[in-house]
């Protein structure tokens, strides 16, 4: 005979924290953590993967139903486990792949504690100090990248794209205002670098732009927006009588580092307005997701440069800062933490220099009659997302709190001083070539190329030379057997992880140019793993050089 609902109730009590202090359940909800820690901790190896790579079989997964009985914690706890078997330990220094730092323990129990008694950020009234944690983080990053923390406000969401959502519709709505009412009436553009993120597209699509509408601005060959371009077409928007929705400056491209010129893009705007005699200003978003981190040597004296860090490290450093220190200029900044903030996955905070601006997203007091009815704090009046958890804020406070900014100094400076490492050893060798040489941060493009190639001329000519478009899509094909090659040598346990880029950049004649790529933001990344990235490119061209000798 089956249990009856109050029997199923009374077991399925003891899966939950409980509400009231029990020393022996409470025990029991530690262990069955410490329980699935050790399960993991039995996955590590000297290889950059938890337990061993397994054929993801999606076939079997679309045919997943729903058990008819509960199951015990413990067999759910293994099965949740066994999900994680084949993931990359992203701390691991041969874990080299795009920008997913590892976590830091207090980042994981910030991230953890919320996720126990679910505060949700819509208000106070169900969030409480988590709110406040919210205020402390926006306040101090604010501080961190040079707004007026007092003026200023944030907000935690989605992700980067998120924060780009949002700067992008406060500047639709001071370009076309009404459009929240009556919907879009006017064309408005997004202008931003052919280098930016593609969120920008996926942020004109939602927001009813148009990605048509999303003007890309070629780049320099260090991968920042050309200021002189950027002015034209928008002056070309605005003769044509089109609306500037929002300036997207790029601080940090994901492929390559590069930074755009703000302090230029913020004259170009000023100059905009006095020569068009605009009644509105049109909105620069600083998409800082990734560069923001490097705010903390905005006061750090590179002369005395009391971390003792190698002397081409504070070149590489002070390059960015020259940028970064920029972002003040910004009307909005879109930050990851979980980038190189070093917390889990989501933790992305929007700024506004101006906390005013919120008010045009604002929404009236009467269209949710059943919140808000207490405390001052009510982020759910401007937020797209209802619901919020608290994990984003948290989880940035602890890192803030744990690092403070020499901690992040010290970071940010080793994975740059590894990057450097590793482009020094590729430049060493007549095989591989550095792409992104005039970039800063912890990301290295180079390609790989087969012997007789000569890589002191091969990169300018593949640029600008019509007659080596074939010769591109060769060595385009050989670096994606290259990055094959390492990438299935990873998934056994050997070698390194890294990633791969279809289009770094185009060329002069719009060949798409293929990168390998090496991101570095492991704090446990050593010299001797740098020449695993050597060691593992090095068998690879072996085994591409005996295929083509058969």
């Amino acid at each position: 005979m089956p249990a009856s609902y109050l029997e199923l109730v009374a077991s399925l009590r003891q899966g939950f924290p409980q509400p009231v202090s029990d020393r022996v359940h409470d025990a029991y909800f530690v262990f069955s953590f410490l329980r699935a820690l050790d399960q993991l901790d039995e996955m590590k190896s000297v290889s950059p993967l938890l337990g061993k790579a397994v054929t993801l079989d999606y076939d079997a997964a679309r045919r997943s139903t729903v058990d008819q009985n509960p199951v015990p914690l413990e067999q759910v706890t293994q099965m949740l486990v066994e999900h994680l078997s084949g993931m990359f330990i992203w701390g691991h220094p041969r874990a080299q792949i795009n920008v997913i730092p590892p976590p830091t323990i207090a980042s994981v129990i910030g991230g953890l504690l919320p996720s126990i008694y679910n505060p949700n950020l819509v208000s106070e009234e169900s969030s409480r100090q988590v709110a406040v944690a919210e205020v402390e983080v926006a306040s101090m990053t604010a501080d961190l990248i040079g707004y007026d923390p007092l003026k200023s406000a944030g907000l935690f969401t989605f992700g980067g794209t998120g924060t780009l959502l949002y700067g992008v519709k406060l500047g639709l709505e001071k370009a076309c205002p009404g459009t929240a009412q009556h919907g879009a009436r006017e064309r408005a553009v997004i202008l931003c670098s052919e280098r930016a993120h593609y969120a920008c597209l996926s942020v004109a699509n939602w927001l009813g732009i148009g990605q048509e509408n999303v003007i890309q601005v070629p780049c320099t060959p260090d991968n920042e927006i050309r200021t002189c371009l950027l002015e034209t077409m928008a002056r070309d928007v605005l003769k044509e009588g089109g609306k500037i929705a929002a300036i997207v400056a790029t601080m940090g491209t994901t492929d390559h580092f590069g930074l755009d010129d703000l302090k230029s893009v913020h004259e170009v705007r000023e100059r905009l307005v006095d020569e068009f005699h605009l009644d509105y200003r049109p909105h620069i978003h600083g998409d800082a997701v990734i560069g923001w981190a490097w705010s903390v040597f905005n006061d750090y004296d590179f002369n005395a440069n009391p971390l003792g860090f190698r002397h081409r490290t504070v070149r590489s450093l002070a390059g960015t800062r020259r940028r970064i220190q920029q972002l003040p200029l910004a009307d909005s900044v879109g930050i990851d933490f979980h980038k190189t903030g070093f917390t889990p996955y989501v933790s992305s905070l929007f700024l506004v220099r101006d906390s005013t601006d919120l008010e045009l997203i604002t929404r009236k007091q009467s269209d949710t009659p059943y919140l808000f009815h207490d405390g001052h704090y009510h982020p759910g009046r401007y937020t797209l997302e209802t619901t919020r958890g608290g994990s984003g804020p948290m989880s940035a406070l602890a890192n803030l709190r744990l690092f403070g900014k020499d901690g992040f100094r010290a970071l940010l400076g080793h994975v740059v001083s590894m990057a450097e490492v590793l482009r020094e050893h590729l430049e060493g060798h007549d095989a591989t070539t550095v792409v992104n040489r005039g970039n800063f941060g912890p990301v290295t493009l180079f390609r790989v190329y087969p012997d007789g190639v000569d890589t002191f001329g091969v990169s300018e000519r593949e640029q600008k030379d019509t007659s080596m478009r074939d010769q591109v899509r060769i060595h385009n094909d050989y670096n994606r057997r290259i990055y094959q090659l390492v990438q299935a040598d990873a998934l056994h346990g050997d070698g390194v992880v890294i990633s791969l880029t279809d289009c770094y950049r185009e060329t002069d004649y719009g060949e798409p140019i293929v990168a390998l790529k090496s991101y570095l933001l492991s704090p446990f990344a050593e010299e001797q793993y740098i020449d695993a990235v050597l060691e593992s490119l090095w068998k690879a061209r072996a085994k591409i050089a005996a295929e083509s000798s058969k």
